[in-house]
């Protein structure tokens, strides 16, 4: 008699919910699977034999056809294994079918029947409850991630032969309960600011930054700290939101790189790839999609040192993403799209040998060399930018000094309040049937919400319209003077675009690049 068993597949961010049906058919033993599946998923058979063995149980020797459903998704991945099994062992009549009717299982199956980790367990349990299912075997391994979506009954389970054991009501398994104490230690550990001698405009443009979510781009000579700040910005962006903390974690789980008891990421993401990350690297990609560096810093910092040394072609492929904070990437075989809404922060040196500029080295290369290195970064990349900064060299007697700076803690204090302001500010809009859906800080506005947000007094005007001619500025960088005047205003507390915070934000358009 058929055995059917529910799990789960992800395609892309989403969990796809998939019927494993197990039954005879006439020939000579063996398992056939059928339903689209790679070859993990096929190699289930010699690791669901031996862990029913390994388990005390008989395998039938039977030829046995396991169907996945539906069989135009396509089957990766060795998270099958337990399902299969499961269903194996309801056909050969160790357990009644009823057993495990409302119930999703997922996991991969060592040979001694250990039930293993297995990645994208946040957005499976998130398909399981949309789809009816109210209980849910998962790997003891995961427990915590899948116990994050509320209204699910989540049993860790330790092996095969534990599952049989608790679904014969020999050896029952007590649902995950979160514990109260558990805190997941944060992705990246920034260096404090009050570290940090001198650079006063520096901290000011990154607390900026912070406070609405803006791009910025550092230039100046090595050893200037364009790094060291860079790595300092995480102590002073505000808290994530438990909905924040949801997104980032699904792209995580998609991509296998939760850290170890760590269920739920709390704190802002920081990636900082290499320069000589290809496009599929940093975008996403591969025969089968998946999230790439843009997407893992979804909600964070993606930190991109030695600026102009990246591909032309990596560089071009973020235009798009970082206007509409996804990325959209097609196959053959269909379309993914994965979210990428992620703060720019870049560095680089002003020349190939690094002193074009500084007061106390002369630069070595010819201004069309110059020319050249700086042009490796196209204009439209520099327009969607909205901070440009100079890094001076930091002089001896502040390098020596005994003086500390401002904390990122009280930084992170007016930066926290700023995010308020803005939190407060679109969801008093969405309660006014505004459409501001997915707007959590200044830089995500749109036309309509700039236009609705930022508008400037008389005296602010004309200040922007000598601004427009006389710095020859885009449309794009019109709104994106004004959305960072907006939130320098927050910072200040004020309701209004007053001219000194359009004055602010206008001095940090680029002067020496193109």
């Amino acid at each position: 008699m058929l055995s059917r068993v529910y799990s789960c597949a992800v395609v892309g961010l989403e969990g796809v919910i998939v019927e494993v049906e197990v039954d005879y058919t006439n020939g000579l033993p063996g398992v056939t699977i059928v339903g689209l599946p790679d070859t993990a998923v096929q190699e289930s058979r010699e690791r669901v034999q031996t862990a029913v063995k390994n388990a005390g149980l008989h395998f039938p020797r039977h030829r046995i056809v396991v169907n996945l459903a539906p069989a135009v998704v396509r089957k990766e991945g060795p998270a099958y294994d337990l399902p299969i099994a499961l269903g194996v062992v309801i056909l050969a009549g160790y357990l009644p079918h009823e057993t495990i009717e409302g119930a999703l299982v997922i996991g991969e199956l060592s040979l001694d029947g250990i039930v293993r980790h297995t990645r994208g367990m946040l957005p499976m349990a998130a398909s399981a409850r949309a789809n009816g299912f109210k209980r849910m075997f998962v790997p003891e391994a995961d427990a915590g991630e899948a116990a994050l979506i509320p209204d699910l009954e989540v049993y860790p389970v330790k092996s095969l032969a534990h599952l049989v054991g608790h679904l014969s009501g020999r050896e029952p398994i007590q649902p995950y309960q979160p514990s109260s104490d558990d805190q997941p230690e944060p992705l990246f550990t920034p260096t404090d600011f009050a570290e940090i001698k001198g650079q006063e405009h520096v901290k000011r443009a990154l607390e900026v930054a912070a406070a609405g979510g803006h791009n910025l781009l550092m230039a100046g000579s090595p050893g200037s700290g364009k790094t060291l700040l860079a790595r300092a910005l995480p102590g002073i962006l505000p808290e994530m939101s438990i909905e924040e903390s949801l997104d980032v974690t699904r792209i995580y789980s998609v991509a296998d790189q939760l850290p170890a008891g760590t269920p739920l990421i709390k704190h802002r993401p920081f990636r900082s790839p290499h320069h000589t990350i290809s496009h599929a690297g940093l975008v996403g990609g591969g025969n089968i999609p998946k999230p790439g560096e843009i997407s893992l810093a979804h909600r964070g910092v993606l930190f991109l040192d030695e600026f102009p040394e990246f591909g032309t072609r990596v560089l071009e492929v973020m235009r798009q993403p970082m206007e509409d904070k996804i990325v959209t990437i097609s196959r053959a075989k269909g379309s993914l799209t994965f979210s990428a809404n992620f703060q720019l922060i870049a560095a680089m040196n002003p020349c190939p040998c690094g002193f074009y500029g500084d007061a106390q080295k002369p630069c070595t290369c010819a201004p069309a060399v110059v020319t050249k290195y700086q042009k490796r970064i196209s204009g439209p990349i520099l327009d969607r930018i909205d901070i440009h900064i100079e890094v001076p060299r930091v002089d001896y007697e502040k390098l020596s000094g005994d003086r500390l700076g401002e904390t990122s803690e009280s930084i992170r204090k007016r930066v926290q309040a700023a995010r308020d302001i803005q939190t407060q500010r679109y969801s008093s809009s969405r309660n006014s049937n505004i459409e501001v859906s997915n707007i959590i800080c200044n830089a995500d506005m749109r036309i309509g919400e700039v236009r609705q947000f930022c508008q400037l007094q008389p005296e602010g005007q004309s200040l922007m319209r000598a601004a427009m001619s006389q710095l020859n500025l885009s449309a794009r960088a019109y709104h994106r003077i004004l959305k960072l005047s907006r939130t320098i205003a927050d910072l200040a507390g004020s309701e209004e675009i007053q001219s000194p915070h359009l004055a602010e934000a206008l001095q940090y358009r680029p002067k020496m690049m193109m």
